[in-house]
């Protein structure tokens, strides 16, 4: 029995989509067509159900053994709601898990769970983030995924697991199910988070070699990628918590475990992409001090030559006066003697700013 709070069901969708679209929906023109399979947990083993008409479904449900129902594609909506009508999922439930984009959410009612992600990845340019929304619907005996984009198969890797375990399912297995659909989702946030880690190690190193302009373009995009992580994140820490309070007898003792993981887990991935936030904000001030650097040694190249050619300039501008009474204008080896006092006073003034360190580029690579 359904017992939403007012307002606990209704569509929260976000203003834009969290990232870019994926090249299957690209090609889709927004909403790939709608597939449905099913993996039925019976006794000696799960099985794979390929399902072309409601008839199909209600066969399995017949059966009464555990169904995991997954919908490939969210484009025919009367479709799917006549499948989710063989397994009595109250119409109610549907608006947070057909529309998108919708924000990220983990919501109880009774004897119904609902959770709402985003999986992020790389495109071909990995400075540019794509996602799809995911939503998982847990009712009893019966758990339904549905993935705005697949390919291939959905969930490989959890389906083959299922298919290596030994043990015979239980009908508790749903809520391990579950868990581990929504632990891949977290999980492939990691390497992500890795690889722009190991970006910004590059784009600060180069910052502090050969600062330009397009680091910090750079840094930006990569700032902004973290934002987008971050806020698919953020919503999850309370309404874990929420969750694991309430004790939803859904659950079982092992998921209740893997949902107090995944409330570490999520909190771990905040923390990092604070982490590498502030690490953008330190390639900036790198960018920042590497360009101040190499202003003071311009400037200071410059008050070298300045320094060096004002005697210099005093002294040609001392015998470049047309007054009458100036013996040096009649000397016969006038012009050689100005020129050598001029070396001579360049030679020294040179030798001492040399010693004095002001030859020296802090600004050289090393």
């Amino acid at each position: 029995m359904l017992r939403p709070t007012p307002g606990a069901l209704s569509s929260q969708r976000l203003e834009e989509r969290p990232a870019n679209l994926p090249t299957q929906l690209y090609v889709c023109g927004g909403r790939p067509a709608s597939r449905f399979s099913a993996v039925v947990l019976e006794p000696d083993g799960p099985r794979l159900v390929g399902l072309d008409h409601p008839e199909d479904l209600q066969g399995l449900r017949q059966q009464g053994l555990p169904i995991w129902l997954r919908v490939s594609g969210l484009a025919d909506s009367q479709r799917i709601g006549s499948f989710l009508a063989v397994l009595d999922v109250p119409e109610t439930l549907l608006p947070p898990l057909l529309e998108t984009p919708q924000r990220p959410r983990v919501n109880c009612f009774g004897d119904a769970l609902l959770v709402v992600l985003h999986r992020l990845s790389f495109a071909h340019d990995p400075s540019h983030l794509v996602s799809s929304q995911v939503g998982l619907l847990l009712l009893p005996n019966v758990l339904i995924s549905f993935e705005e984009v697949s390919i291939g198969e959905a969930f490989p890797e959890l389906t083959s697991w299922l298919y290596s375990r030994f043990a015979a399912p239980e009908h508790q297995d749903l809520d391990d199910i579950l868990h581990f659909l929504i632990d891949e989702l977290m999980d492939g946030l990691f390497p992500m988070l890795e690889q722009i880690s190991n970006r910004l190690d590059s784009l600060e190193e180069a910052a502090l070699r050969d600062p330009k302009p397009k680091l910090l373009s750079r840094a930006f995009v990569h700032r902004s990628n973290l934002r987008t992580i971050r806020s698919m994140v953020w919503p999850l820490r309370h309404q874990l918590k929420v969750l694991l309070r309430e004790r939803q007898p859904l659950l079982g003792p092992e998921a209740m475990v893997g949902f107090r993981d995944m409330g570490e887990l999520v909190e771990m991935l905040f923390e990092n992409c604070e982490l590498l936030r502030h690490q953008c904000d330190g390639i900036t001030q790198a960018y920042a001090a590497s360009i101040g650097n190499r202003m003071n040694q311009v400037m200071k190249t410059l008050t070298i030559l300045t320094s060096i050619f004002a005697p210099l300039t005093f002294i040609g501008g001392v015998y470049g006066m047309n007054f009458v009474n100036m013996p040096e204008l009649h000397w016969q080896f006038g012009y050689l003697y100005a020129l050598v006092l001029m070396a001579v006073i360049a030679v020294a003034q040179g030798y001492w700013l040399w010693r004095r360190g002001w030859f020296q580029d802090w600004t050289t690579p090393r």
